[in-house]
């Protein structure tokens, strides 16, 4: 392997990889004076026609270097407070035009784009996109390119029209929502664009090429801006929520024995202006009940499941704090140092009741405010800051008599970052820090940290015009608490310090601190045709961030190689091509290799505007340290698996796409997965989406951990050979009556069973033959009692050693939310808001589609309807 490595570092290194740099464009804009411009859509006021209109458009997609196939002009003007831009794009088939109406950000059909780096670091832009529907997007590019915050919504205003020429459109941006430094004379980055929908075709003003690497770094320039001045924001959105709950009755239960439970909240957003460069968003009390459920799943493994953040607050400005622990995408690109979900969480403790005591727990744990600031100075140095405070929450129990539990303490939650720009953005220096405090004064919260502090260290550098980059991370980690809570943190199955086999991490029940490192090394080509990385990642034992941080496992290095090769522009039948090779291998800080695998995967689209993308894994024998819960590693045998994604022409009214995995085991290990799924999305007005998405998934596996047991001073892992079939379906409709008034419905039902057969015992979890690694009961060492739905295993058919409940599961769950969102002025909105959920499970492990959803939409639903109203206040 490592001869590979070389050969393939040797191969790059005697690469060209120089790459085309274009003369820089200007545009030199003009002041507006006492000229007027309304917003219409309708560029026609003198003052446009005193603008410096240009044309000069080149393609980007699909032929780089070409013509456009459609015209395309554009003018700037500017005064006091706002930045106003036209556009006029030709079409010389006006009734192709694609005019599809959806809701804001979600950008569907032909649009035009401006780009501002008005900061002119070459790695931040601010981005205003408009569709010739009338839809506005607007998102912040950073890391020069890099990341894209498409959860930044400021305030401005654009109209958009159409004639026999084509489509106009009219922006107003207030200089409020750019952030500059002052100065006589401006000149700020700018890049503009146009994308032709049926035709799937991207020009641009500034010409650049898909070869090279960075983004805003290669945009032109804007000049001719005076005597203007930085503006601060200043924005305060109070709101108000009226909540009702309707839900089945029980007149045993005091908690439920009306059906229905009413409140009413109040709270208050902000946006404040601290600097010229700096911004400060606020929150107190704040309300979500707008946000969709997170998906319904059935995790049988010991990693913890990733949620998207779907909070505004949180997903706003995300990307300053973002300090990523590994490389890549997929499941690697979710691991951090800081995530969001962690505040507001579900509460840590659940009380232990008898059958007798009736409980009412939160779902999640209230936020008494949250603040975050950031920004960006003319130096290069960017700042992210944020600070929340969660309340203690109680259950509310009764018996009769009504008692509270705590199961959560006041908490508060801290983050900084800070990155330092040099020579142009090609180095840029960053730093981390996080603190999480609890307050706790109840013994049966001990297992909880006290204190947890985690901090980073990065570096990137980048040169040959940005094509080659290293980076380099470190970060650590320190957790305080209690002898309970640090023995707790040892033995989660993050760590497994109690793990019989390991020889260099063992279990202190007398340790009150932890303190864990890790860190990353990447190496990499990222521009031209030919691209690669080299990388490394490592996390020690003792590393623990989960508090504030995302982290499934501790106690790993990581090696990875990547090879890629793109083809940008069309050529046979393809549009585009890429290739992708992939190697990793990795091991425990005991030198114990893991696991090693690698992949090749390709992604292709078609002159006829389908998709194709395919690929395969091979995964080798791997050293599973969590499989048995704290008990000795498993030897897992490799698997392979192939997969192939599949869509057809989105400019249609009805396209589809087409995905599936399958997977086998190797060796005799009877593993076999396998996930299907199918998506339909239909317009039949330009006002309305309707997306249906099904998924079906098969996962047989002979070794599925089910529980332990200790006896004579030895313990049973048990495991059994599971059949779980899972079935989900995502329905979406949306319907936008205008740009700011539109009504969105999803709804998700899903069914998951499990049945368990020939249960077993692990007995030599690193015996080199597979079937050694356990023993599968006889009919005289296991049998069930079906009147109490317990398992009873037996020594030599006589002795009753313990019993196991019956593992099957059937869990069946339907989410839906319904809302309708008005925003009646900028700023301002008013959310309807329908939720329900319905749940069933049972222990019969019977997958019956029909009798499934049957007993599913025969339970009573849990009903929530909700009115939010919120007014801006402010600029």
């Amino acid at each position: 392997m490592k001869t590979l490595s070389s050969l393939i570092l040797l191969s790059i290194l005697i690469l060209n990889c120089s790459a085309q740099n274009f003369p820089l464009k200007k545009y030199t804009t003009k002041y507006l004076g006492d000229d007027e411009i309304t917003i219409d859509g309708n560029p026609n006021e003198i003052a446009w026609a005193k603008a410096s209109w240009l044309n000069d458009f080149i393609q980007f997609e699909p032929y780089e270097g070409i013509a456009p196939s459609q015209k395309t002009e554009f003018a700037i003007l500017y005064d006091q407070n706002y930045i106003y831009v036209a556009f006029i794009a030709y079409d010389s088939s006006p009734d192709s035009i694609v005019q599809r109406m959806t809701r804001r950000d979600a950008m569907d059909g032909d649009f035009v784009a401006i780009q501002f780096d008005s900061y002119h670091d070459k790695r931040t832009a601010f981005s205003f996109l408009v569709s010739a529907a009338g839809i506005k997007s607007e998102f912040i590019v950073s890391n020069d390119g890099e990341r894209e915050d498409k959860t930044w919504d400021p305030i401005w205003w654009v109209k958009t029209s159409n004639d026999e020429k084509g489509w106009y459109a009219e922006m107003k941006i207030p200089l409020t929502q750019l952030r500059f430094e002052e100065s006589d004379d401006y000149t700020w980055g700018l890049q503009v664009g146009r994308y032709v929908f049926r035709k799937d075709e991207l020009s641009l003003w500034q010409q650049v090429s898909k070869k090279q690497s960075g983004w805003v770094s290669l945009y032109g320039e804007l000049t001719g801006l005076k005597n203007i001045k930085p503006q601060k924001v200043l924005a305060i959105m109070p709101y108000i929520v009226a909540r009702t709950d309707r839900f089945e009755k029980d007149a045993s239960n005091p908690f439920t024995a009306t059906g229905k439970d009413s409140k009413l909240n109040v709270g208050l957003d902000g946006k404040i202006g601290l600097t010229n460069n700096l911004t400060m968003d606020f929150t107190v009390n704040p309300d979500f009940g707008q946000i969709e459920a997170d998906p319904s799943e059935v995790n049988l493994t010991t990693f913890e499941t990733f949620f998207e953040e779907k909070r505004p607050f949180f997903i706003e400005g995300k990307n300053i704090l973002n300090f990523p622990l590994m490389f890549g995408d997929g499941d690697l690109a979710d691991e951090n140092l800081f995530y969001s979900r962690r505040i507001g969480r579900r509460p840590h403790h659940t009380p232990d009741i008898d059958d007798s005591h009736y409980m009412e727990i939160p779902e999640f744990t209230s936020i008494a405010g949250a603040a975050k600031i950031t920004g960006k100075t003319k130096n290069g140095l960017s700042v992210g800051f944020l600070e929340s405070v969660t309340t203690e929450e109680f259950a509310n129990i009764s018996n009769g008599i009504a008692y509270e539990e705590k199961v959560e303490p006041l908490t508060n939650y801290m983050v900084g970052r800070m990155q330092k720009d040099f020579d142009e953005g090609n180095t840029v220096i960053g730093g981390m820090f996080t603190a999480v405090n609890r307050k706790i004064n109840d013994d049966h919260l001990d297992f909880l940290h006290t204190a947890a502090y985690t901090g980073g260290f990065d570096v990137v550098h980048k040169w040959k015009n940005k094509i080659w980059e290293v980076s380099l991370s470190s970060y650590f980690s320190h957790v305080q608490g209690s002898e309970e809570a640090i023995t707790e943190t040892q033995k989660s199955w993050t760590h497994n310090f109690q793990r019989p086999d390991a020889n260099h991490v063992s279990l202190d029940t007398t340790r009150t601190s932890l303190t864990g490192q890790g860190g990353k090394c990447v190496l990499g080509k990222f521009g031209g045709k030919f691209k690669f990385m080299l990388a490394t990642a490592w996390k020690s034992p003792e590393l623990e961030l989960n508090d504030i941080g995302f982290m499934r496992q501790a106690d790993n290095i990581m090696e990875v190689v990547w090879i890629g090769y793109r083809i940008y522009e069309p050529f046979s039948i393809f549009r585009n091509y890429s290739i992708n090779f992939n190697q990793w291998l990795n091991w425990n800080f005991d030198g114990e290799q893991t696991g090693p695998g690698g992949n090749i995967n390709m992604h292709m689209q078609f002159k006829n505007y389908w998709y194709l993308s395919m690929g395969g894994n091979i995964n080798g024998e791997s050293l599973e340290t969590t499989e048995l819960r704290g008990g000795p590693a498993l030897l897992t045998p490799g698997y392979k698996n192939i997969w192939a994604y599949i869509g057809t022409n989105e400019q249609k009214k009805l396209s589809f796409d087409s995905h599936f995995n399958i997977l086998r085991g190797n060796e005799k290990n009877n593993w076999k997965h396998e996930n299907y799924s199918v998506g339909f999305k239909y317009l039949p007005t330009k006002n309305l989406k309707i997306t249906i998405s099904p998924e079906y998934s098969i996962n047989k596996k002979e070794l599925q951990y089910i529980d332990q047991f200790e006896h004579n001073s030895t313990t049973d892992y048990i495991f059994g050979t599971i059949d779980q079939k899972t079935l989900s379906m995502s329905i979406r409709l949306n319907y936008n009556i205008t740009p700011d008034l539109s009504i969105q419905y999803w709804g998700q039902p899903f069914i998951a069973s499990g049945k368990y057969n020939s249960l077993k015992k692990i007995t030599n979890s690193r015996a080199n033959d597979y079937t050694d690694r356990f023993h599968t009961f006889t009919n005289e060492e296991i049998q069930f009692n079906s009147s109490n739905d317990l398992y009873s295993i037996f020594k030599s058919g006589a002795e009753e050693l313990y019993t196991i409940e019956n593992p099957n599961f059937n869990v069946k769950e339907f989410l839906s939310n319904m809302v309708v969102r008005w925003e009646y002025l900028p700023g301002s909105t008013l959310f309807l808001v329908w939720s329900q959920n319905r749940n069933q499970d049972d222990s019969s492990g019977n997958f019956n589609l029909k009798n499934n959803l049957d007993e599913l939409f025969d339970t009573k639903p849990y009903n929530v309807f909700l009115l939010k109203l919120s007014y801006r206040f402010g600029r």
